[in-house]
């Protein structure tokens, strides 16, 4: 069982050795009885996000690994209800949110939850790199004069995420029964949510679905990716065509299951990376023609809208304390619609 883990732990400038410096916990995990006896650096390596092999082995060497409060080196193999420990010479930094004046796009309000439209570019957590300035900051300062709130309390506040530079719609709990009532209903998938994307190519068919199981990308740690049955979390998303543009197409997807960058992953995973989505390659030129003057084009398609082409345009769910069915919806943005125009001025003016 994972007790924590954290974006931001960087296994870095690991020198003195641990002997002598004081080292803090930042990461703790106890290990499942069915695990097979591997290398603590590989077992790590599977748990841990944007940390290299090379730099687990750099802190086994320098003592911060330790198995059941004893340092050990690499080639040590875990063994099932060890307890498996970094330390580092820096404290943890816990992540603790601070209200922030932060203008937010509340659509909807009451007791029990609000509904926020989330533009692109804004981080929803503080997280590594991202200490302020994001969603929960400002949601932290609408609600700081609100007795017995606490933003740091884990059991209000967010019940699910979308990506950084995907915009669109999210619902924020404020008391704890609202957070485990909106929980249960997107644990057991009955949330209703849709998104819009423009994706690369062009579809044989008008509607689809995939299903592939989803997990951190072995030969790239920042991407997630499509993984043999039996490994990753169960996926699964349908889509359906709503304009073509020749060389891109918008699609509706609808999220049975809502797993980390699972659209972005699974339109890949069939050949329809998003448009400019930088981390799964969408923000090369992968279909059309290789004149210039395309290329320029595109370019300029990049420049009108700089992020992966998504939103999450639509969310349903079931109030928490009302029992009433409740559907949101927001228009694309404006860079979404500038982007749409420009293709469809394109699509009727050159490949028609």
């Amino acid at each position: 069982m994972i007790e924590e883990l954290p974006d931001d732990m960087v296994l870095d400038d690991l020198e003195p050795s641990a002997d002598e410096v004081q080292l803090y916990e930042h990461f703790r995990v106890t290990v499942d009885k069915g695990q097979d006896m591997v290398r603590v650096d590989k077992y790590l390596y599977d748990k841990l996000t944007n940390v290299s092999r090379n730099r687990i082995q750099k802190a086994a060497e320098a003592g911060y690994i330790l198995a059941n409060d004893k340092s050990v080196k690499s080639n040590y193999r875990v063994k099932p209800f060890d307890v498996i420990t970094v330390m580092l010479d820096r404290p943890y930094y816990d992540n603790e949110v601070i209200p922030q004046d932060i203008p937010l796009d509340i659509v909807y309000e009451d007791d029990a939850l609000m509904v926020v439209n989330k533009p692109a570019g804004m981080v929803v957590h503080p997280a590594h790199g991202n200490y302020s300035g994001t969603l929960i900051n400002g949601v932290a300062w609408h609600m700081k004069d609100v007795p017995n709130w606490d933003m740091n309390d884990a059991h209000v506040g967010l019940v699910h995420r979308i990506d950084k530079d995907t915009s669109g719609l999210l619902v924020i709990a404020k008391t704890p029964e609202a957070k485990t009532h909106l929980g249960d209903q997107f644990f057991h998938k009955t949330t209703k949510r849709r998104y819009q994307a423009l994706v690369w190519g062009n579809f044989d068919e008008d509607e689809g679905t995939v299903v592939g199981n989803i997990g951190r990308n072995p030969k790239d740690r920042m991407q997630m990716t499509v993984l043999p049955e039996g490994e990753g979390k169960y996926a699964v998303t349908h889509y359906r065509v709503l304009v073509r543009f020749g060389f891109v197409t918008l699609v509706e997807c609808i999220l049975e299951t809502g797993r980390t960058h699972q659209i972005r992953v699974h339109m890949k995973h069939i050949g329809h990376v998003l448009f400019n989505d930088e981390r799964y390659g969408g923000h090369e030129v992968l279909r059309g023609n290789r004149t210039a003057k395309y290329k320029q084009f595109i370019n300029n398609c990049f420049e009108i809208c700089p992020r992966q082409a998504l939103h999450a345009m639509t969310l349903g769910f079931v109030h928490p304390v009302t029992g009433e069915e409740m559907y949101f919806t927001s228009e694309l943005p404006p860079d979404m619609s500038a982007l749409l125009d420009k293709w469809r001025n394109y699509y009727n003016n050159e490949l028609k």
